[in-house]
C-alpha cells in the first residue's frame, strides 16, 4: 500500500469517481434511448392515423 497521503487519497477517490461516471453514462444512454423510442413511436402513430384518416389525438 502507498505510504503517501496523496497517493492514498487518489486511490480512495478514483474508483468512486469512475463508478459515478459509469453510472451517469449508463443512465444517460437509457434515457436518451427512451426519448428516441418515444419520438419514433409518436411519428409512426401519427403516420398511421393520417393514413387511416383519423383525427389527431388530444394532447
Amino acid at each position: 500500500m502507498i505510504e503517501n497521503f496523496w497517493g492514498n487519497a487518489l486511490f480512495s477517490v478514483v474508483p468512486t469517481i469512475f463508478l459515478g461516471l459509469l453510472f451517469w453514462g449508463l443512465l444517460r444512454s437509457i434515457l436518451r434511448a427512451d426519448r428516441t423510442e418515444r419520438k419514433v413511436y409518436a411519428r409512426m402513430e401519427a403516420e398511421e392515423r393520417e393514413r387511416l384518416g383519423l383525427d389527431k389525438p388530444a394532447t
